[in-house]
């Protein structure tokens, strides 16, 4: 498997970006393409001792696509940019897969005029796990579509669905519409017309309204809003778990002999919460409804990050998650005619 890597894209590139991809080279076996600026790729692998690795080539580029720039002009005006050549290695069959920590909308943008879209799909959805206490809650769209229709949001859900029983292994995933109460009738216009397209489709496992709350409690597999409310949510998900340890950490401090004494006995179990509710261990989010695997990643994302989220882009292309959802979506084609 090969997997190209935009290493000019996130705010600590191109050292964490080319760290994390030849970490992850050993780690699952498959071989980077790293797009970018050539020299300030080698003077990081040769720091590492990777510079003679076998499973890392590049590829240079002399242009980055800054977060600034407006995605669509960007991507067409700057055919050298690292997130361009990146994806069109997976469009000429070179790559398996390209993964971005730059500008989500340079990166989605570039999916959908070099990759196009899947036959079907209107608009491609970014699928981000949310860590449950169980397993994960997969959030579609957190960012791609900022004004979605209801059956973008059906797409989404369909999308999700695959995605969570081929990689997640959930079988039967339970999806639910964002909302703001559990009744048919609840929520604005979009919601109210999106509900029983979702209801009837025969193709996911629909099982209701989904409240902000019970994403993290684990009660839906699948929540499918638009990308405005979906990013929101991740946003503020994020924000929170920081804070909250952050106050933990400070109550201990501030609490005394007592509190720093029992804090020796709760720092290992906090350790693996802290484990699981660290969006680094989940490295990137699949874009769903592109014709190959784009993987986007947070912008700040760190080494280990990306080592992560070339293991979501294995994960992907092993399962075939592509061309299951293509057959999915065939299908209902055939039978709505």
């Amino acid at each position: 498997m090969k997997i190209a890597v935009d290493a000019m894209g996130g705010d600590f590139a191109p050292e964490k970006i080319v760290k994390g991809a030849a970490k992850a080279a050993r780690r699952f076996g498959c071989e980077i393409v790293l797009v970018g600026d050539e020299e300030k790729i080698k003077r990081i692998l040769t720091k590492e001792n990777r510079q003679n690795d076998k499973q890392i080539q590049i590829v240079n580029t002399t242009q980055i696509i800054q977060m600034n720039e407006h995605p669509a002009e960007a991507v067409r005006s700057k055919k050298d940019a690292s997130v361009v050549v990146a994806t069109r290695l997976v469009k000429e069959g070179e790559c398996d897969a390209v993964l971005s920590a730059g500008s989500t909308g340079a990166a989605v943008t570039a999916a959908q005029l070099i990759l196009r879209r899947i036959k079907g799909i209107a608009r491609p959805t970014i699928a981000t796990p949310i860590p449950t206490r169980e397993g994960v809650t997969l959030l579609l769209d957190s960012g791609a579509n900022v004004d979605s229709k209801p059956e973008h949001l059906v797409q989404s859900a369909v999308m999700g669905s695959i995605y969570s029983e081929l990689v997640f292994g959930v079988r039967k995933p339970r999806v639910g519409l964002l909302n703001i109460g559990e009744e048919d009738t609840k929520g604005n216009e979009q919601a109210q017309l999106t509900y029983p397209l979702l209801r009837d489709n025969p193709s996911i496992n629909f099982t209701g309204n989904a409240e902000g709350r019970d994403i993290p409690k684990g009660d839906f597999d699948v929540v499918v809003c638009d990308g405005f409310v979906g990013n929101v949510v991740l946003k503020f998900a994020e924000g929170l778990a920081k804070v909250l340890f952050r106050m933990v950490k400070d109550a201990i401090k501030n609490g005394g002999l007592l509190a720093r004494l029992g804090a020796l006995l709760i720092v290992p179990p906090l350790r693996k919460l802290g484990k699981r509710l660290d969006v680094s261990e989940y490295g990137g989010a699949p874009l769903l409804g592109v014709n190959g695997c784009v993987i986007i990643s947070h912008g700040s994302s760190n080494e280990k990050a990306i080592c992560n989220a070339i293991g979501v882009a294995n994960e992907f292309v092993k399962n075939n998650v592509l061309q299951r959802i293509s057959d999915t979506l065939a299908k209902e084609e055939v039978a709505e005619q």
